[in-house]
Protein backbone atom coordinates (compact mmCIF):
# COMPACT_ATOMS: atom_id res chain seq x y z
CA UNK A 1 0.00 0.00 0.00
CA UNK A 2 2.94 2.43 1.05
CA UNK A 3 4.55 1.56 -2.81
CA UNK A 4 1.38 2.94 -3.86
CA UNK A 5 1.00 6.44 -1.93
CA UNK A 6 -1.25 4.66 0.31
CA UNK A 7 -0.93 5.45 3.72
CA UNK A 8 -2.92 3.21 6.16
CA UNK A 9 -4.63 4.94 9.13
CA UNK A 10 -5.25 3.47 12.40
CA UNK A 11 -8.12 1.32 11.63
CA UNK A 12 -6.22 -0.33 8.68
CA UNK A 13 -3.40 -1.08 10.88
CA UNK A 14 -6.12 -2.38 13.87
CA UNK A 15 -7.48 -4.28 11.47
CA UNK A 16 -4.43 -5.92 10.25
CA UNK A 17 -2.63 -6.82 13.33
CA UNK A 18 -6.49 -8.43 13.98
CA UNK A 19 -6.25 -10.65 10.89
CA UNK A 20 -2.52 -11.53 11.86
CA UNK A 21 -3.25 -12.26 15.66
CA UNK A 22 -6.20 -14.27 14.97
CA UNK A 23 -4.09 -16.72 12.54
CA UNK A 24 -1.64 -17.25 14.92
CA UNK A 25 0.55 -15.11 12.96
CA UNK A 26 2.25 -13.51 16.05
CA UNK A 27 5.80 -12.17 14.54
CA UNK A 28 3.80 -10.43 11.79
CA UNK A 29 1.42 -8.78 14.24
CA UNK A 30 4.16 -7.45 16.15
CA UNK A 31 6.20 -6.11 13.28
CA UNK A 32 3.14 -4.00 12.23
CA UNK A 33 2.98 -2.66 16.08
CA UNK A 34 6.54 -1.75 16.03
CA UNK A 35 6.37 0.13 12.32
CA UNK A 36 3.21 2.28 14.33
CA UNK A 37 5.85 2.73 17.00
CA UNK A 38 8.69 3.39 14.74
CA UNK A 39 5.70 6.14 12.86
CA UNK A 40 5.05 7.91 16.14
CA UNK A 41 1.13 7.56 14.70
CA UNK A 42 -1.16 8.59 17.06
CA UNK A 43 -3.31 5.66 17.96
CA UNK A 44 -6.97 5.17 18.92
CA UNK A 45 -9.03 3.38 20.99
CA UNK A 46 -9.74 0.67 18.38
CA UNK A 47 -5.96 0.32 17.35
CA UNK A 48 -4.71 0.49 21.16
CA UNK A 49 -7.55 -2.31 21.85
CA UNK A 50 -6.02 -4.70 18.91
CA UNK A 51 -2.73 -4.20 20.54
CA UNK A 52 -3.28 -5.17 23.85
CA UNK A 53 -5.45 -8.12 22.89
CA UNK A 54 -2.63 -9.59 20.73
CA UNK A 55 -0.25 -9.35 23.64
CA UNK A 56 -2.37 -10.59 26.18
CA UNK A 57 -3.04 -13.40 24.12
CA UNK A 58 0.43 -14.55 22.88
CA UNK A 59 0.61 -14.43 27.35
CA UNK A 60 2.81 -11.31 26.78
CA UNK A 61 0.54 -9.63 29.82
CA UNK A 62 3.70 -7.33 30.79
CA UNK A 63 3.91 -5.69 27.60
CA UNK A 64 -0.37 -5.58 27.22
CA UNK A 65 -0.53 -3.67 30.86
CA UNK A 66 2.49 -1.42 29.40
CA UNK A 67 0.23 -0.81 26.40
CA UNK A 68 -2.68 -0.33 28.78
CA UNK A 69 -1.33 2.15 31.10
CA UNK A 70 -0.20 4.43 27.87
CA UNK A 71 -3.39 4.24 26.58
CA UNK A 72 -5.10 6.03 29.60
CA UNK A 73 -2.33 8.35 30.06
CA UNK A 74 -3.03 9.52 26.42
CA UNK A 75 -6.55 10.24 27.61
CA UNK A 76 -8.38 7.16 25.88
CA UNK A 77 -10.64 5.21 27.86
CA UNK A 78 -10.65 1.91 27.72
CA UNK A 79 -13.80 0.25 26.46
CA UNK A 80 -15.90 -2.77 27.86
CA UNK A 81 -13.79 -5.36 25.16
CA UNK A 82 -10.40 -4.43 26.17
CA UNK A 83 -11.59 -4.52 29.82
CA UNK A 84 -12.45 -8.35 29.23
CA UNK A 85 -9.96 -9.17 27.25
CA UNK A 86 -7.17 -8.17 29.66
CA UNK A 87 -8.85 -10.47 32.33
CA UNK A 88 -9.83 -13.18 30.53
CA UNK A 89 -6.42 -13.90 29.17
CA UNK A 90 -4.73 -12.63 32.94
CA UNK A 91 -7.01 -15.75 34.22
CA UNK A 92 -6.14 -18.09 31.18
CA UNK A 93 -2.19 -17.64 32.02
CA UNK A 94 -3.13 -18.05 35.66
CA UNK A 95 -2.72 -14.27 36.91
CA UNK A 96 -6.10 -14.22 38.83
CA UNK A 97 -4.83 -11.80 41.45
CA UNK A 98 -4.22 -9.57 38.31
CA UNK A 99 -7.71 -10.62 36.71
CA UNK A 100 -9.37 -9.68 40.21
CA UNK A 101 -7.17 -5.87 40.17
CA UNK A 102 -8.25 -5.25 36.75
CA UNK A 103 -11.96 -6.16 37.41
CA UNK A 104 -11.59 -3.92 40.49
CA UNK A 105 -10.35 -1.28 38.70
CA UNK A 106 -13.36 -1.41 35.80
CA UNK A 107 -15.61 -0.59 38.44
CA UNK A 108 -14.01 2.01 39.58
CA UNK A 109 -14.13 3.58 36.20
CA UNK A 110 -17.80 3.04 36.01
CA UNK A 111 -17.67 0.37 33.38
CA UNK A 112 -20.72 -2.12 34.34
CA UNK A 113 -19.49 -5.83 34.73
CA UNK A 114 -19.83 -8.28 32.12
CA UNK A 115 -21.18 -11.45 33.82
CA UNK A 116 -19.53 -13.62 31.89
CA UNK A 117 -16.17 -12.09 32.74
CA UNK A 118 -17.49 -12.34 36.34
CA UNK A 119 -17.93 -16.15 35.70
CA UNK A 120 -14.26 -16.79 34.77
CA UNK A 121 -12.95 -15.04 37.71
CA UNK A 122 -14.82 -16.68 40.47
CA UNK A 123 -14.03 -20.38 38.42
CA UNK A 124 -10.84 -19.39 39.06
CA UNK A 125 -10.96 -18.58 42.30
CA UNK A 126 -12.98 -21.26 43.01
CA UNK A 127 -10.30 -23.57 41.72
CA UNK A 128 -8.18 -22.20 44.01
CA UNK A 129 -10.22 -22.33 46.89
CA UNK A 130 -10.04 -18.53 47.40
CA UNK A 131 -13.88 -18.26 48.39
CA UNK A 132 -13.32 -15.35 50.50
CA UNK A 133 -12.10 -13.37 47.77
CA UNK A 134 -15.39 -14.30 45.48
CA UNK A 135 -17.39 -13.07 48.57
CA UNK A 136 -15.55 -9.96 48.81
CA UNK A 137 -15.97 -8.53 45.36
CA UNK A 138 -19.41 -9.21 45.61
CA UNK A 139 -20.37 -7.62 48.62
CA UNK A 140 -17.71 -4.54 46.73
CA UNK A 141 -20.51 -4.66 44.05
CA UNK A 142 -23.05 -4.29 46.44
CA UNK A 143 -21.78 -1.30 48.02
CA UNK A 144 -21.36 0.38 44.56
CA UNK A 145 -24.94 0.22 44.22
CA UNK A 146 -25.13 -2.38 41.46
CA UNK A 147 -28.26 -3.85 42.89
CA UNK A 148 -29.29 -5.25 39.86
CA UNK A 149 -25.96 -7.19 38.69
CA UNK A 150 -25.66 -7.98 42.43
CA UNK A 151 -28.46 -10.43 42.36
CA UNK A 152 -27.17 -12.44 39.33
CA UNK A 153 -23.69 -12.47 40.55
CA UNK A 154 -24.94 -13.44 43.65
CA UNK A 155 -26.90 -16.26 42.57
CA UNK A 156 -23.69 -17.62 40.36
CA UNK A 157 -21.17 -17.48 43.50
CA UNK A 158 -24.03 -19.44 44.77
CA UNK A 159 -23.53 -21.91 41.86
CA UNK A 160 -19.70 -22.28 42.43
CA UNK A 161 -19.97 -22.31 45.92
CA UNK A 162 -18.03 -23.22 48.32
CA UNK A 163 -16.90 -27.06 48.86
CA UNK A 164 -19.01 -27.58 45.40
CA UNK A 165 -22.66 -26.74 46.87
CA UNK A 166 -24.57 -25.61 44.03
CA UNK A 167 -27.57 -24.23 44.24
CA UNK A 168 -30.12 -26.30 42.14
CA UNK A 169 -31.86 -24.28 39.29
CA UNK A 170 -35.39 -23.24 41.16
CA UNK A 171 -34.05 -21.87 43.73
CA UNK A 172 -31.64 -19.70 41.45
CA UNK A 173 -34.60 -18.38 39.88
CA UNK A 174 -36.70 -17.81 42.80
CA UNK A 175 -33.93 -15.67 44.33
CA UNK A 176 -33.82 -13.79 41.07
CA UNK A 177 -37.58 -12.91 41.26
CA UNK A 178 -37.48 -11.99 44.38
CA UNK A 179 -34.48 -9.44 43.87
CA UNK A 180 -36.81 -7.88 41.57
CA UNK A 181 -34.48 -8.92 38.47
CA UNK A 182 -36.64 -9.47 34.99
CA UNK A 183 -35.70 -12.81 33.72
CA UNK A 184 -35.25 -11.93 30.05
CA UNK A 185 -33.83 -14.90 27.74
CA UNK A 186 -30.09 -13.71 28.10
CA UNK A 187 -30.42 -13.63 31.88
CA UNK A 188 -31.58 -17.35 31.87
CA UNK A 189 -28.70 -17.69 29.25
CA UNK A 190 -26.26 -16.76 32.11
CA UNK A 191 -27.75 -19.21 34.40
CA UNK A 192 -27.75 -21.86 32.51
CA UNK A 193 -24.03 -21.33 31.01
CA UNK A 194 -22.98 -21.35 34.87
CA UNK A 195 -24.27 -24.66 35.44
CA UNK A 196 -23.24 -25.46 31.82
CA UNK A 197 -19.18 -24.88 32.86
CA UNK A 198 -19.74 -27.16 35.81
CA UNK A 199 -20.91 -29.89 33.64
CA UNK A 200 -24.51 -29.71 35.95
CA UNK A 201 -26.10 -30.94 33.04
CA UNK A 202 -29.42 -31.75 34.62
CA UNK A 203 -29.77 -27.99 36.17
CA UNK A 204 -28.60 -26.89 32.71
CA UNK A 205 -31.46 -28.48 31.40
CA UNK A 206 -33.90 -27.17 34.19
CA UNK A 207 -33.14 -23.88 33.41
CA UNK A 208 -34.24 -23.92 29.76
CA UNK A 209 -37.17 -25.99 31.10
CA UNK A 210 -37.71 -23.29 33.52
CA UNK A 211 -37.36 -20.17 30.54
CA UNK A 212 -39.97 -22.02 28.54
CA UNK A 213 -42.51 -22.59 31.40
CA UNK A 214 -42.01 -18.31 31.24
CA UNK A 215 -43.23 -18.51 27.48
CA UNK A 216 -39.34 -17.37 26.19
CA UNK A 217 -38.98 -19.45 23.11
CA UNK A 218 -35.31 -21.28 22.87
CA UNK A 219 -32.97 -20.08 20.66
CA UNK A 220 -29.54 -21.56 18.88
CA UNK A 221 -27.35 -19.83 21.94
CA UNK A 222 -29.18 -21.98 24.54
CA UNK A 223 -29.14 -24.81 22.68
CA UNK A 224 -25.58 -23.91 22.22
CA UNK A 225 -24.95 -23.96 25.89
CA UNK A 226 -26.82 -27.35 26.52
CA UNK A 227 -24.19 -29.36 24.24
CA UNK A 228 -21.21 -27.32 25.67
CA UNK A 229 -22.64 -28.70 29.39
CA UNK A 230 -23.04 -31.95 27.93
CA UNK A 231 -19.48 -31.89 26.44
CA UNK A 232 -17.77 -30.92 30.06
CA UNK A 233 -19.77 -33.47 31.55
CA UNK A 234 -18.21 -36.14 29.16
CA UNK A 235 -21.62 -36.83 27.68
CA UNK A 236 -20.61 -36.60 24.03
CA UNK A 237 -23.95 -38.94 23.05
CA UNK A 238 -26.26 -36.37 24.78
CA UNK A 239 -24.73 -33.88 23.04
CA UNK A 240 -24.93 -35.14 19.99
CA UNK A 241 -28.67 -35.66 20.13
CA UNK A 242 -28.67 -31.91 21.29
CA UNK A 243 -27.58 -31.17 17.52
CA UNK A 244 -29.88 -33.35 15.96
CA UNK A 245 -33.21 -31.80 17.73
CA UNK A 246 -31.60 -28.32 16.62
CA UNK A 247 -31.45 -29.82 13.18
CA UNK A 248 -34.88 -31.44 13.41
CA UNK A 249 -36.46 -28.41 15.19
CA UNK A 250 -35.64 -26.25 12.07
CA UNK A 251 -32.61 -24.39 13.63
CA UNK A 252 -29.44 -23.49 11.80
CA UNK A 253 -26.50 -24.69 13.98
CA UNK A 254 -23.40 -22.14 13.64
CA UNK A 255 -19.68 -22.35 14.05
CA UNK A 256 -19.98 -22.58 18.11
CA UNK A 257 -22.43 -25.37 17.91
CA UNK A 258 -20.19 -27.49 15.58
CA UNK A 259 -16.93 -26.39 17.51
CA UNK A 260 -18.62 -27.53 20.86
CA UNK A 261 -19.86 -30.72 19.43
CA UNK A 262 -15.92 -31.37 18.33
CA UNK A 263 -15.03 -30.55 21.49
CA UNK A 264 -17.39 -33.27 22.85
CA UNK A 265 -16.13 -35.89 21.23
CA UNK A 266 -12.76 -35.12 21.07
CA UNK A 267 -12.90 -34.89 25.27
CA UNK A 268 -14.34 -38.46 24.87
CA UNK A 269 -11.59 -39.97 22.83
CA UNK A 270 -13.98 -40.18 20.21
CA UNK A 271 -10.84 -39.20 17.63
CA UNK A 272 -12.52 -40.57 14.46
CA UNK A 273 -15.88 -38.36 14.68
CA UNK A 274 -13.97 -35.20 14.73
CA UNK A 275 -13.07 -34.82 11.06
CA UNK A 276 -16.75 -36.24 10.49
CA UNK A 277 -18.13 -32.88 12.64
CA UNK A 278 -15.56 -31.14 10.95
CA UNK A 279 -16.28 -31.84 7.06
CA UNK A 280 -20.27 -31.36 8.01
CA UNK A 281 -19.68 -27.95 9.29
CA UNK A 282 -17.92 -26.91 6.07
CA UNK A 283 -21.07 -28.75 3.98
CA UNK A 284 -23.62 -26.91 5.94
CA UNK A 285 -21.79 -23.71 4.82
CA UNK A 286 -20.09 -22.47 8.05
CA UNK A 287 -16.49 -21.19 8.20
CA UNK A 288 -14.30 -23.16 10.46
CA UNK A 289 -12.71 -20.82 13.48
CA UNK A 290 -9.02 -21.00 14.61
CA UNK A 291 -10.46 -23.15 17.62
CA UNK A 292 -12.31 -25.60 15.25
CA UNK A 293 -9.40 -26.26 12.91
CA UNK A 294 -7.10 -26.44 15.97
CA UNK A 295 -9.04 -29.31 17.08
CA UNK A 296 -9.48 -31.14 13.79
CA UNK A 297 -5.50 -30.88 13.72
CA UNK A 298 -5.52 -32.76 17.20
CA UNK A 299 -7.93 -35.03 16.28
CA UNK A 300 -5.97 -36.00 13.28
CA UNK A 301 -2.65 -35.97 14.65
CA UNK A 302 -4.32 -38.97 17.25
CA UNK A 303 -5.51 -40.71 14.35
CA UNK A 304 -2.33 -40.71 12.46
CA UNK A 305 -0.21 -41.93 15.68
CA UNK A 306 -2.42 -45.21 16.02
CA UNK A 307 -2.35 -46.19 12.56
CA UNK A 308 1.78 -46.05 12.55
Amino acid sequence: MKRRGYQPNSYVYSKIIEIYRDNGMWKKAMGVVAEIRAMGMVMDRRIYGSIIDTFARYSELGDAMEVFEKMQEDCIKPDIKTWNSLIQWHCKFGETDGAVRLFCRMQEQGIYPDPKIFMTIISRLGEHGKWDAIRRIFESMKGKGQQRSGAIYAVLVDIYGQYGKSQNAEDSVMALKLEGVQLDPSMFCVLANAYAQQGLCEQTVKVLQLMEAEGKEMNLIMLNVLINSFAVAGRHMEALSVYHHMRESGISPDVVTYSTLMKAFLWAKKFDQVPKIYNEMEASGCSPDRKAREMLKSALLVLEQRQS
